[in-house]
């Protein structure tokens, strides 16, 4: 077979258009961008935005999987030793059965590697582009020529496409022209068609990446036609073999079934004195896979399905199949604050200057509309005076100087929509902090538009980071009649970050030194200043400081590019704060007072202001209400944190509970110092820098809606909400998946125990010729394997998670799929249903009939003188059927009883489950019933009066699993936390602090 081949179109040289150009040849807006109806045909004509290759699901594959096994090895052997003995009935009954398992075996897996397949494109990076005049976020493979992407720093190109707005932009290029170094991003225009890839400045290209900056582009090419699309074709191959820690364990188990197997072979032809006949050599078989689990494949591949499928429904999606098996022993959960355990909806509401004290803010969400009133200082803790409203676009110097700097210290754009279908409303786009600042400005009368509009021209700018806490730019403020044109540098961040920076303060419209302040005592100043922050911070308001300072240009220096920013950033006027509140997620205290009881210590680490981040957690129980802020080893910043060494952290009686100011390498330190103590970590993360502590983390958590794409990458979970109580909910889900593959393992083994139980004494038996009688027919076996067993284990994959689901403290990462408990259980059921089994079979044979010594060949023919054996195999087969179908409802719990009116009506939550037990009930009957088909295939015959020791056993097995349940309530250790939520329960519940942040006095 030739290799496919590719045809490449022509390549438009979109790099020789200028941006009209472009826009003109896609018939698109670079304000509005498209339309969601013209997009969705755009995708019809040019296709997914998706590489071509020879990833995906591919049925012969499956197929494959299903046949090339031990398993399909022992029963075709089977199969041709019954057609060689001209035992066509059994045969025939073993082939179907093979055909059978591999088509259930076959749709099964089909089907949850496509579910599989499709999770990992939802998971797959996304892209911000602007359709109907809105900011939204799409799936990468959605995106279409002529759509106006937005592209921030970490994220990954979603396709290639030509600039038309870029700050500071530097993309790693690497993966495409070998280039280690980032590239320098510019809006000139190209004449040269065959320029470089690596020269063409003015473009983007799918699957590189932002190391710096920000801009925005249109996409001229999409899937194959990008330049990556040209040279790789196979990048987006899914490797759908990923290897769990539990599939090895399953293997590992399968290892050992099969030497157990070929053990109870050898014990079968030692009985018969190793004597070789059909017979013999067909019950070796049916002995050997009596103790495999054939179903146990098909039913853990259903489980994992079932579980992603949970998982994607509670808005999580699973990028590695092993975070599921870890999340149910994760024992601490690292969370961020905002957007995470708050509503990411932020609004200004309170600013404090040096000079005339608070302000507050009315109004709340995007909608610029609210007034701003001058409250005075605070005495006491009480404002001293009344509020006098402040008129729009007026006020004093410091005042407006800080707004400018809200306003323009600001990449977020807030504006009306102009679509006909939303005309009028108002949408945001950028960081929830800055849109809550230029909310502010607008509020003030000094909105972004309306000062560019008056001549403010951005010359540079120096973005946040993460390891300063600040943002700066350069601006070039517009000529009066008065006053000539001047450079203003404007700073915003986090107060230790700023106000190291700043030597002055403004006052009356003048820069007064701080040196000067009370007889040169900088420290009195900054610490007025530190306690008004504290005051804000106490509320649960996130503080930021703002600054300002004129720049005199040096000639010949490159304002864009040959600004250092250490320079830049000194000798700053000290502006004022700015108090902005972010309210928890009403769902956030639930959640965490649930991981409590579940064992899971919850830690907040965030970069807010330790007061701050303190007041949140109180509120959403992380610690408790009384808890003092200083002092408090619950309570640390970054800095403090990262000066302890490993065995400082190590002394800690317990690790912080809230990290405020926090970095990624602190976010590591955690993870490190959470692992020395032997704990079961998960990290949430949404920054590029957030990369290690995502993948140092047992299960790293990346943000849908927040997170760079980097990030997500990096994941083995993406919360498509950005909500802490998803994460709670995946925890619980990974819990219920575990406990369901115990149930089920537990289900399967044990009958498989039970059957060798019965094979094995059943060998002592022997006919008049001398030959071992056998209690159980290869048929029987196979049809209490596949039909009797699977099914049920099936339903007890599905079940749903149990009342102390959330009460039980997180098992052991080192535990093995099978605990001690498991595993005594699985043999003490299994000899019971055995013994029980067993014990009809020969009370039915010795006391009911006459005994194996009358007929002859009664292990392959029917006659009259092997009815009683037929009877008694009947019986035994029956026995074992009710057994197996009954302790599918013991297996629902291992403590709990299962037979309680309150647990019986569970059932009704769990169709696959009592649908199995209802269909495998009703087909025991024809099995046994139908003339012929009974005793060719199943080698036994119909009953009567032996029911009752059906009944019997039924009854017997239900009461010894009763009693044996209770012994290990009273005498093991509880599953369950009895008080998990024990330190929590001084917090009372009904405070909040939405009343007091609004800084109104209540009457």
């Amino acid at each position: 077979m030739g290799k496919k081949v590719i045809d490449l179109e022509p390549e438009t040289p979109f790099h020789t258009f200028t941006v009209d150009q472009t826009a003109k040849h896609y018939n698109t807006s670079i304000l509005e961008g498209l339309s969601a109806e013209e997009a969705a045909n755009r995708l019809k004509t040019h296709g997914a935005n998706e590489l071509e290759g020879n990833g995906g699901v591919k049925w012969y594959k499956v197929l494959w999987r299903q046949i090339a096994n031990a398993l399909v090895v022992i029963l075709l052997i089977a199969t041709a030793l019954a057609f060689a003995t001209k035992d066509f009935a059994e045969g025939g009954v073993i082939l179907f059965i093979i055909i059978m398992n591999a088509a259930i075996g076959f749709w099964q897996e089909f089907n949850a590697e496509q579910t599989m397949e499709a999770l990992r494109n939802m998971s797959s990076p996304t892209s911000q582009v602007i359709r109907d005049e809105t900011r939204v976020t799409i799936p990468n493979n959605q995106a279409v020529p002529g759509d106006i992407m937005i592209f921030e720093d970490g994220d990954v190109i979603g396709a290639d496409c030509r600039l038309f707005e870029v700050f500071n932009l530097e993309t790693d290029e690497a993966l495409l022209t070998g280039e280690s170094l980032p590239v320098q991003k510019n809006l000139d225009h190209i004449e040269s068609a065959e320029q470089p890839l690596g020269d063409r400045l003015n473009m983007v290209f799918s699957s590189t990446t932002v190391v710096k900056g920000r801009a925005k582009g249109i996409v001229t090419s999409t899937g194959m036609k990008t330049q990556i699309g040209k040279i790789a074709t196979t990048l987006m191959n899914v490797d759908t073999n990923e290897a769990t820690p539990l599939q090895k364990r399953l293997n590992k188990m399968a290892y050992f079934v099969f030497l157990a197997a070929l053990i109870l072979v050898l014990i079968v032809f030692a009985v018969h004195k190793f004597k070789y006949s059909n017979e013999v050599a067909i019950y070796a078989i049916s002995v050997s896979i009596a103790i495999i689990p054939e179903g146990l494949v098909a039913v853990v591949t259903l489980t994992m399905a079932f579980g992603v499928r949970r998982m994607a429904e509670v808005k999580a999606l699973v990028r590695r199949l092993s975070s599921l098996e870890s999340l149910g022993a994760v024992t601490n959960i690292c969370s961020d604050k905002t957007g995470t355990l708050t509503q990411s909806k932020m609004v200004a509401v309170r600013m404090w200057f040096p000079t005339d004290g608070f302000y507050r803010i009315s109004g709340t969400g995007f909608v610029p509309e609210g007034e701003i009133f001058h409250q005075g200082e605070m005495e006491m803790g009480e404002l001293s005076g009344q509020e006098n409203q402040v008129v729009k676009g007026s006020g004093p110097d410091h005042y407006l100087r800080t707004l400018q700097v809200a306003s323009l210290c600001n990449m977020s754009e807030l504006r009306r929509t102009l679509h006909p279908e939303s005309h009028g409303e108002w949408t945001a786009i950028g960081d929830p902090t800055e849109i809550a600042l230029q909310v502010l400005a607008h509020k003030a009368g000094l909105a972004k538009p309306d000062l560019v509009a008056q001549g403010f021209s951005l010359i540079a700018e120096f973005p946040f980071d993460s390891s300063v806490k600040r943002m700066s730019v350069l601006y070039k403020t517009p000529a009066t009649a008065s006053k000539a044109s001047e450079h203003l540098i404007f700073m915003k961040g986090a107060t230790e970050r700023v106000f190291p920076c700043c030597n002055y303060y403004l006052k009356d419209g003048q820069e007064v030194s701080l040196q000067s302040e009370k007889g040169g005592d900088r420290d009195a100043f900054e610490e007025t200043m530190t306690d008004k922050m504290n005051a804000l911070a106490e509320k649960g308001l996130r503080v930021l400081t703002l600054a300002y300072r004129k720049f005199k240009v040096v000639p010949g220096v490159d304002l864009v590019h040959g600004l250092v920013r250490e320079e830049v950033e000194t000798d700053m006027v000290f502006l004022g704060l700015v108090g902005i509140y972010d309210p928890p997620r009403a769902e956030s205290r639930p959640a965490v007072l649930k991981c409590y009881e579940a064992g899971i210590r919850v830690h907040m680490l965030t970069g807010d202001h330790p007061s701050t981040a303190a007041a949140i957690a109180k509120e959403v129980a992380i610690i408790p209400e009384d808890a003092v802020v200083h002092n408090n080893l619950l309570i640390m910043t970054a800095a403090q944190f990262d000066s302890m060494s490993d065995d400082e952290v190590d002394r800690l009686a317990e690790l912080p509970r809230v990290v405020a100011r926090c970095s990624p390498n602190t976010k590591v330190k955690m993870i490190d110092a959470l692992h020395r103590r032997d704990l079961f970590a998960t990290m949430t993360g949404d920054g590029v820098n957030d990369s290690p502590s995502l993948k140092a983390a047992d299960v790293g958590i990346a943000m849908g809606q927040s997170g760079s794409d980097v990030a997500k990458q990096a994941a083995d979970i993406v919360l498509t909400d950005d909500n802490f109580s998803t994460i709670v909910q995946a925890v619980a889900e990974g819990r219920r998946i575990f406990a369901n593959i115990q149930k089920f393992v537990q289900h399967l083994m044990s009958a498989n125990v039970a059957e060798i139980v019965v094979l094995i004494i059943g060998l002592a038996i022997k006919d008049k010729d001398g030959n071992a009688l056998f209690p159980m027919s290869a048929v029987e076996i196979l049809f209490l394997n596949m039909i009797t067993s699977s099914p049920p284990a099936m339903g007890l994959g599905l079940e749903p998670p149990s009342e102390s689901n959330m009460r039980e403290p997180p098992r052991s990462a080192k535990q093995g799929l099978f605990s001690f408990e498991v595993v005594m259980d699985t043999f003490i059921y299994g000899l019971v249903m055995g013994i029980l089994t067993f014990a009809s079979f020969c009370i039915v044979l010795f006391g009911f009939q006459d005994g194996p010594l009358i007929g002859t060949n009664c292990n392959s023919h029917w006659s009259e003188g092997c009815k009683g054996v037929f009877i008694a195999r009947a019986t035994g087969y029956a026995c074992l059927t009710f057994l197996i179908l009954v302790h599918a409802i013991n297996c629902r719990a291992l403590r709990e009883s299962g037979w309680t009116i309150k647990n019986l009506k569970t059932m009704k939550e769990n169709r696959m489950l009592w649908l199995s037990i209802v269909v495998g009930i009703f087909l025991v009957f024809p099995v046994i019933y139908i003339p012929g088909f009974n005793t060719t295939v199943f080698k036994h015959y119909s009953l009567t009066y032996e029911w009752g020791l059906v009944v019997i056993d039924v009854i017997l097995f239900i009461l010894f699993a009763e009693l044996y349940k209770m012994i290990k309530r009273r005498t093991m250790k509880p599953l369950y936390l009895e008080a998990g939520a024990m330190e929590m329960r001084s917090m009372p519940t009904g405070v909040t602090l939405a009343d007091s942040v609004m800084g109104v006095s209540k009457k």
